[in-house]
Parts: C-alpha cells; sequence; structure tokens
C-alpha cells in the first residue's frame, strides 16, 4: 500500500517546509528559475490547447503538468511553500526571518525564470518579432490586460476582488503541495496532485507565479499594461492573497484539523530526506 495517513502528511509538509527555508540563497533561486519557467510553459500549453479547440477546460487539464514536474524534481513554487513555511514556523524548526528570506529568493528566481520564458516564447509565437497578430499571442494580451486594467478599472471592489481569487486560487495550490505527500509512489503523487491544480486554473483564479510569466509577456506584445498596473492592481495583491489562502486554507487549518492526536514521524513514509546540513535532497 503507497497511502500515507494524514498525521504523517502532516509531519511531511513540517519537514519540507524546514528543509526548503534551510536551503542556501543560490539554490533558491536557482530551483525558483527553473520552477517559473516550467510552469510558464505549462500555462502556454494551457492558452495553445484552449485556442486550438475553444474549450477553455482543455488547457485547465492540460496546466498541472508543469506544477506536478516542479514537485517531482524538488524545485521552488513559492505559492506552494505558502503552506509549508508557516507550519515550520509555528512548530518553531524555522524562524520568521529565514521564512521570509526564503520567500525572497524564490520569488526572485520565479522573475528571472518567467521573464527569460517570455522573452524566448514571444520571440517564437511572433516569428522573431515578425507577426505579432497570431492567436497566442492576442490571447497573452487580453489576459495581461484583464489581470491588470480591467482590475484598476473598478477601483476598491477589483482590489478585493483580486485578492479573494488569489486566496481561492492558493487553498487548491497548496492542496496540490499537501496531498504530494499522500502516496509514496510516482503516479500516485502524480493522480493527486493534478486534482487541485485543475480546481484552480479552470475557475480562472490567480496565481502569482502565473501572472509573472503573462503579465510581462503581454506587455511584451504590445498590451496596455505599465509596470504600475502590473504590481499594484496584480502582482502585489495576488502574492498577498495567495500567501493568505496557502497558509490558512491549508496549512493552518489541516494542521488544526489533525493535531488533537499526535503527529507521527513520517520522514521515511513520506520522501522526505534530509542531509546533516538540514538541506532537503527531494520532497514529495
Amino acid at each position: 500500500m503507497d497511502d500515507v495517513h494524514p498525521k504523517q502528511v502532516l509531519q511531511a509538509m513540517i519537514d519540507a517546509g524546514a528543509a526548503k527555508a534551510g536551503l542556501g540563497g543560490g539554490q533558491m533561486l536557482v530551483r525558483g528559475a527553473l520552477g517559473g519557467a516550467i510552469l510558464a510553459c505549462a500555462t502556454t500549453l494551457a492558452f495553445a490547447a484552449t485556442a486550438q479547440t475553444n474549450v477553455p477546460v482543455v488547457g485547465a487539464v492540460l496546466f498541472p503538468a508543469g506544477f506536478v514536474l516542479i514537485l517531482l524534481l524538488g524545485l521552488e513554487l513559492v505559492t506552494g511553500s505558502f503552506a509549508l513555511w508557516p507550519l515550520a514556523l509555528l512548530k518553531k524548526r524555522i524562524t520568521a526571518r529565514r521564512m521570509f528570506i526564503a520567500c525572497a529568493w524564490a520569488i526572485a528566481g520565479h522573475l528571472i525564470g518567467c521573464a527569460a520564458y517570455a522573452a524566448l516564447y514571444v520571440l517564437a509565437i511572433t516569428k522573431m518579432g515578425a507577426d505579432a497578430g497570431g492567436p497566442l499571442a492576442q490571447a497573452l494580451i487580453q489576459a495581461s490586460e484583464a489581470k491588470t486594467i480591467v482590475y484598476r478599472a473598478m477601483g476598491l471592489d477589483g482590489m478585493l476582488l483580486v485578492v479573494v481569487k488569489a486566496m481561492l486560487c492558493n487553498w487548491m495550490v497548496t492542496l496540490g503541495a499537501a496531498v504530494s505527500f499522500k502516496s509514496t509512489s510516482t503516479f500516485g503523487k502524480i493522480a493527486a496532485m493534478w486534482l487541485p491544480v485543475l480546481l484552480f486554473y479552470g475557475q480562472g483564479f490567480e496565481h502569482a507565479v502565473v501572472n509573472m510569466f503573462v503579465i510581462p509577456a503581454g506587455m511584451l506584445l504590445g498590451a496596455d499594461v505599465g509596470l504600475g498596473d502590473w504590481w499594484l492592481w496584480n502582482q502585489l495583491p495576488v502574492l498577498l492573497g495567495n500567501a493568505f489562502g496557502g497558509a490558512v486554507f491549508t496549512g493552518l487549518l489541516f494542521y488544526w484539523s489533525q493535531k488533537e492526536t499526535g503527529i507521527a514521524p513520517a520522514r521515511a513514509i513520506s520522501g522526505v530526506q534530509e542531509d546533516t546540513g538540514g538541506k532537503i535532497n527531494r520532497w514529495g
């Protein structure tokens, strides 16, 4: 049997949060860059599938491939860690300072990876800048504007809306990170992770790392979006909403649901392996 008990899942989440926060800045930067680029690639696959079929749910079904690859390879996705780091902090396995440092390095890596993929992808779909009128380019322009200036036009309601959609998004994304510990088999992990990520993408919620690709790519293609629109009306509120949704809806509530009867050690079962320096070799 490859099933893991929920209490052991919780312990594995705490262990993973502590180990990830203990990584060096350079290593977290590289993991974040690779994670951002892979998620951006999954996003363009979803856009392409939607454009080809005119059925958005097809893109949602395919999008989780990027999330699965990131977690199986032990790379970094800060939105998933928003549930793991607070648990490690709660159990006094890490300090708040270490948590924020790790978060900053991960976000910096995501920005680098997403920007690099955006530049290469724009060259690919515009035939090296010769034709920006294709359906994929137009889809990115429309998505970029919908994620920024549409919220700006709504004023305070738009700001509240983007935060709510970010909270709902990362409830599902962090569930995907949590259930990656629910099985010891690769197939079991893939099946478990796929479902919650499909739920968030299929409903158009706001994911900070996806937006680090979509909005700059749209800007490169000529979207009517400025840097202020990107950061004020999307990136910053989405990061805050993602952090709150992941920490509270998945991290703390799951902890409270399991903590009463104690937590069994789970390192050998969950796949979490730590070396003597406290660094993680592979997690979920």
